[in-house]
């Protein structure tokens, strides 16, 4: 969507746009989530969907949408004889909606994030008449005048701001749903990631959280696995799933190759305290970061520890047995750490899952740092009180 937005502005100041997205994918597919197309009330098409499979029938749809205004979702599966489909075999769901001058005041906002580098999510709810909102990373000061009862400016759609934990809600028109759904749109935000939420079919929550499609502007949080083993690989697979850009990174140039980590974004060899170093230096890490350290060698696992735990990361954590924790805790006061500063590491790393194997040891870890990052309790649901997601 990003590449087509401000053509689609140009557009609105003077006619209404069908817009197409792709908004659910399985299997494989030409485009991600979040691909978009627009489509002119003259025919006009500006964009892509899937390099020409479907576009013709999205063409069809978007001239129904514009002329009624109720936006449709089409769902296309592996192509046959008789239909239009995906010839990789693949699944998508596009959503298709009309959008008319009441949307430039919240594209306009979207764009200015973009322009700004901010960190944003545009949301979409997936109804015949959807609500739309952006949910910023950072603050942002309210716009003069406009209120959670403010009217709409004139000529322009309402355009308001709710407060959600640390970060600022801006929606178009009514408060709902955003009340029910700003906490999972924060959490898709925090990880870079696309996502659908809500519509939980046969739950009361359904009115109140109705399907929705967030789209992340915002580069994905990272993992940095310090280490080239079997723990490495597994956790390279889980947490990719979990929406985490993963580097793995050791100095040993045998071990650290692509063909043993398939499922990294990146593998870089250099020891751990020297690439951390550099990507700090680089901006390239920042409070989403996580960095687990999985070598089980001192002399590369201690400064990369001391590295980290001195950088303004997410989370740090460091794999071994309780003998080799205190061990390593020893040597990290040797060389300066400060009670405070080896409090920060998570040693040894993980949940007491029972786990053995490295596939189950990065369940372990990552339900830690899950739980980390939202302030849980990691303990088993059914020994709580209260409900299941908190706020």
């Amino acid at each position: 969507m990003r590449e087509l937005l401000e053509q689609v502005l140009g557009v609105l100041a003077h006619e209404p746009v069908a817009l197409a997205r792709i908004v659910d994918r399985t299997g494989a597919g030409p485009r991600e989530t979040g691909a978009a197309m627009a489509v002119t009330a003259d025919g006009r098409v500006i964009g892509s969907l899937s390099g020409g499979c479907v576009e013709s029938s999205i063409v069809d749809t978007a001239g129904v949408v514009l002329r009624d205004g109720v936006a449709s979702i089409e769902r296309f599966a592996a192509a046959d004889e008789l239909a239009v489909g995906l010839p990789c075999g693949g699944e998508i769901e596009v959503f298709v909606e009309r959008l008319d001058r009441t949307a430039l005041p919240l594209l306009h906002a979207l764009s200015t994030a973009l322009r700004a580098g901010q960190a944003v999510a545009y949301a979409t709810t997936l109804e015949s008449a959807p609500d739309r909102a952006l949910l910023y990373a950072d603050r942002v000061e309210p716009r003069r005048g406009l209120g959670r009862d403010a009217g709409p400016p004139r000529g322009e759609a309402a355009v308001a701001r709710e407060p959600a934990p640390d970060r600022q809600l801006v929606y178009l028109g009514r408060i709902a749903p955003w009340r029910a759904l700003d906490k999972d749109v924060a959490a898709l935000l925090g990880t870079g990631r696309n996502g659908l939420i809500g519509g939980q079919d046969g739950t009361p929550a359904v009115t109140a959280r109705p399907r929705t499609f967030v789209q992340v502007f915002r580069s994905p949080a990272r993992l940095i696995l310090a280490g080239a083993n079997d723990y490495t690989r597994a956790l390279t697979v889980a947490a990719g799933r979990l929406g985490y850009h993963v580097t793995v990174v050791d100095a040993r140039e045998t071990f650290t190759t692509p063909a043993r980590f398939p499922a990294a974004d990146a593998v870089v060899v250099d020891w751990p305290h020297r690439y951390l170093d550099t990507e700090f230096r680089a901006g390239r890490i920042d409070d989403r970061t996580v960095v687990c350290v999985l070598t089980h060698d001192p002399k590369f696992d201690v400064p990369a520890l001391v590295t980290a735990v001195r950088l303004p990361v997410a989370f740090v954590g460091a794999l071994g047995s309780r003998r080799a924790h205190d061990d390593r805790t020893r040597r990290l006061r040797e060389a300066g750490l400060t009670d405070a500063e080896t409090a920060r590491i998570r040693s040894p790393l993980g949940l007491d899952l029972g786990a053995h194997t490295p596939d189950e040891t990065a369940i372990s870890i990552l339900a830690q740092i899950l739980a980390d990052r939202a302030g849980a309790t990691g303990h088993p649901l059914d020994t709580l009180d209260g409900p299941i997601h908190r706020p």
